[in-house]
C-alpha cells in the first residue's frame, strides 16, 4: 500500500522532484483519512495543522456568507487542500466537503518539520512546488474577480 502511495504522490506536481525515500518517510507518518459522501474534512474556522492529497473521490470547497455557502471550486483525486496551513496557521479560510466518498492522505505540519530537520534541501523543494500551487490558484481568483467586477462573462477564467 504504502509503495502505491508513494508513486501516486509522485505523479502529483506538488511532489515533483521530491526523492521516493522522503515521500516514503512522509507517507509513513501520514494519517489515511476516511470522509463518507457530505460529510466534512474540515470546516471554515477550524483549527489548521495539516494539508490534505485527495487519493480518491472528489470535494467541493465551501465558503459561507449571509447564512449560506458558496461554492468556491471542487478538486479531484490527485489535487491537494489545506496547504494554506503549512504557510500561516490560520484557521481554515473554507470547507471541504465530500461530495462522493473520497480517501486522503493527511500531512501533519509536526511530518513536515521532521523533514525541515532531516533534510532541508527537500523540504524547501516542497514548499516551493506548494508555493507554485498556491500561486496559481491566486492568479485563479484574480482573473475571477476582475471578471466579476468588469462585467465580462461568469467570473470563470479563460485556463480553467
Amino acid at each position: 500500500m504504502q509503495a502505491s502511495r508513494t508513486a501516486a504522490l509522485q505523479a502529483m506536481p506538488i511532489f515533483g522532484g521530491i526523492r521516493a525515500d522522503v515521500l516514503d518517510g512522509l507517507v509513513e507518518t501520514a494519517k489515511s483519512v476516511s470522509v463518507a459522501r457530505d460529510e466534512y474534512f474540515f470546516r471554515e474556522g477550524d483549527r489548521a495543522e495539516s494539508m490534505f492529497v485527495l487519493e480518491t473521490g472528489e470535494v467541493v470547497l465551501l465558503r459561507h456568507g449571509a447564512g449560506k455557502p458558496y461554492e468556491l471550486g471542487r478538486l479531484k483525486a490527485g489535487d491537494c487542500f489545506g496547504e494554506m496551513a503549512l504557510f500561516d496557521l490560520f484557521p481554515r479560510s473554507a470547507s471541504v466537503r465530500a461530495i462522493e466518498p473520497c480517501t486522503a492522505i493527511e500531512l501533519s505540519t509536526a511530518s513536515l518539520y521532521q523533514l525541515c530537520e532531516s533534510d532541508l534541501e527537500q523540504f524547501a523543494l516542497f514548499h516551493t512546488n506548494v508555493s507554485r500551487e498556491l500561486s496559481r490558484r491566486l492568479r485563479i481568483a484574480n482573473e475571477q474577480l476582475f471578471r466579476v467586477h468588469m462585467g465580462i462573462g461568469d467570473g470563470e477564467p479563460p485556463w480553467t
